[in-house]
């Protein structure tokens, strides 16, 4: 009888000292996901904890990599765990505010304000340009003589109004007149493009003054058969 007793204390004791490896084993095991110590339940041990899982997941963040996304979602499972905890014992600190970066998204500080930059002294205004004594006046240019044999001098105007056409005839410039005897010189000035002509009459005709082909031809103006703006002088 005292043996059977002594066997059945033997395995009481047994069981309750394997009861207790197991539970110690599970305490070091959650000591070892959430990076706390198995000792009592303390909020600077707590705080502690909370701080290195926290600090895990802002370097993640901060430095991410193909497995950051996974680590992050399991640190942030024992942080919750860890509040759960915290929340129990009472405590109150604000680990979260104390890991830079520890929240996602966290606003950063804003940057320092920067000194107003110093009022820069205005520009020297530039001095006004010294105005130019006003250029002389030129005498007018003397007017151009008229194109067409040039140098033949300028004589009495004749026929005013009179508009000057063409005779047809042939051969080199000559004028005819009905006015002025064979032999007069007379100078033919076409206003509309300042040509001008002198020729010799050399035939009669009805007219103050016609020019043979080749000599209306010197005067016109493109496409034209009657000069309505001709000015005629007897130059000789």
């Amino acid at each position: 009888m005292y043996r059977t007793r002594r066997r059945t204390m033997s395995s009481t004791t047994r069981k309750v000292v394997l009861g207790a490896s197991a539970l110690a084993l599970a305490g070091g095991a959650f000591a070892v996901s959430t990076g706390m110590s198995s000792a009592g339940e303390n909020c600077a041990g707590l705080d502690q904890a909370l701080r290195q899982n926290l600090q895990f997941i802002a370097g993640q963040r901060a430095a991410p990599d193909a497995q950051s996304a996974a680590r992050i979602a399991n640190r942030q499972a024992v942080v919750d765990l860890i509040n759960q905890r915290r929340a129990v014992a009472d405590c109150t600190a604000d680990v979260a505010a104390e890991v830079p970066g520890a929240q996602a998204g966290a606003a950063k500080p804003p940057a320092a304000a920067r000194p107003p930059a110093a009022n820069k002294p205005p520009a020297a205004a530039n001095p006004p340009a010294a105005s130019k004594p006003p250029a002389a006046s030129k005498p007018p240019a003397a007017a151009k003589p008229p194109a067409g044999n040039a140098g033949a001098g300028t004589g009495e105007v004749v026929c005013k109004g009179s508009t000057v056409t063409l005779s047809g005839e042939a051969g080199a410039p000559f004028a005819s007149s009905g006015t002025f005897p064979i032999g007069t010189t007379l100078k033919v000035t076409n206003l509309d493009n300042n040509k001008s002509i002198t020729v010799k009459v050399e035939t009669t005709s009805g007219s103050c003054a016609l020019l043979n082909n080749a000599a209306f031809e010197q005067v016109r103006e493109p496409g034209k058969f009657l000069i309505r703006r001709a000015v005629i002088e007897r130059v000789g």
